[in-house]
């Protein structure tokens, strides 16, 4: 089957969709597809193993038409959709795809619904709206209801849909409108082969030294970045006064501009912001942690779940969000915060950095839960959800 995938970025650009990219279409390469995928982070034609990546970034660089759209409030979010809908359509007259498949969150593929007679599957990840700000100016509130209202359109007009867990499905179908009896599946993602390899044998720190935690994620509400900063001000007050442990938090996505401008002193310095680093860098990161939080109010699937859990790492993770009460709360992976609240998170957090033994116990839960999701699922079950929307009426 010839398919394309359509993502904003691909390794080496160090994202959470950019590694969602990725296992989907080395999954669905795994199972003998031939894939493409469309990316705006780069221009030319390149091999990255057995999927070939079209870079769009040509159609929008400085000077272009489409880079000037972008510059107006509200229509600037056609400009990629335009972008990837010029790039895809004329790949396909070359080769027909069978499928395309996009993510929903800022709806690449708005422009591409019933064109040229392949299958639009949209895979949702968290759409843009769960992940705003309360807008600030007129433009800010214009942005957010294009971006949402083509969102709408690329779900409402693909032929299938993809949910990463049964609860984003369901709050997903809220969001766009109901399914109409089109196909949805829910499918995990799965985590790079290399990166499970170099988990697995990731020995765990030491207790000599500072209890180091690590974050990865990016400064916003959604990830529960508040939260934490407040958890991070009462723990560094009990650690200054000797009531616990040393402790030091890495901050991965965060840059240290983004850090609250009334962090205490003896919190700041015990925080370190590294900004976004590459997957090596990463991995050394994970495997220096004896603790990762992740606070996030909502998650459509959480891959740092994941990826801490590989490692074998302790979590401190939030109830509120489902993904982190099913792969976390239930895997006893973590602990858990029963608020959205910098007081709870300190709570679930306070154990692990006072006990190397409520970190060990914890850690063996975490291996135990490790390995759910691989390529080999991953590329099986899309390919199927695949099959079913050709069998859809378009």
């Amino acid at each position: 089957m010839r398919t394309a995938l359509i993502a904003w970025d691909y390794p080496p650009a160090p994202s959470g969709l950019s590694t969602a990219a990725r296992e989907i279409a080395e999954s669905l390469a795994g199972q003998g597809c031939e894939v493409s995928v469309f990316t705006l982070d780069r221009s030319g034609v390149e091999a990255a193993g057995a999927v070939r990546v079209i870079g769009c970034g040509g159609e929008v660089r400085a000077g272009t038409a489409l880079a000037r759209l972008r510059l107006h409030g509200g229509a600037g979010h056609l400009a990629a959709p335009l972008a990837f809908r010029r790039a895809v359509l004329a790949e396909h007259a070359r080769a027909p795809f069978a499928v395309v498949e996009a993510t929903n969150w800022y709806a690449p593929a708005a422009l591409l619904a019933g064109q040229g007679g392949f299958a639009l599957v949209t895979r949702h990840s968290t759409p843009a709206a769960f992940s705003r700000e309360a807008p600030a100016t007129f433009r800010d509130r214009l942005d957010g209801w294009a971006a949402d209202r083509l969102e709408r359109r690329q779900a409402r007009r693909s032929t299938a849909l993809i949910s990463n867990t049964a609860d984003h499905g369901r709050r997903m179908a809220a969001l766009y409108g109901p399914d109409r009896g089109r196909p949805h599946a829910v499918i995990g993602l799965s985590l790079p082969p290399a990166m499970l390899a170099r988990a697995g044998g990731a020995p765990y720190p030491g207790e000599a030294g500072a209890v180091q935690i690590l974050f990865v994620g990016r400064a916003e509400h959604r990830k529960g970045f508040d939260m934490l900063m407040e958890a991070a001000a009462l723990l560094a007050e009990e650690a200054a006064r000797g009531a616990i442990p040393e402790f030091g938090l890495t901050l991965v996505g965060v840059e240290p501009q983004d850090l609250p401008a009334g962090l205490p002193p003896a919190a700041r310095a015990r925080i370190e912001a590294r900004g976004r680093e590459p997957e090596a860098v990463l991995a050394r990161r994970y495997e220096a942690a004896h603790i990762v939080a992740a606070p996030s109010r909502y998650e459509s699937f959480g891959l740092v779940y994941q990826e801490a859990i590989a490692y074998g790492r302790p979590l401190v993770a939030c109830a509120l969000d489902a993904s982190a009460r099913q792969f976390v709360g239930d895997t006893g992976a973590g602990r858990m915060a029963g608020e959205a609240s910098g007081q709870a998170l300190a709570a679930a957090m306070r154990p692990l950095v006072v006990s190397d033994a409520e970190r060990l116990a914890v850690r063996e839960k975490a291996l135990a839960a490790a390995g759910r999701f691989t390529r080999g699922t991953l590329g099986r079950e899309t390919l199927a959800l695949y099959e079913q929307a050709l069998a859809q009426p378009r």
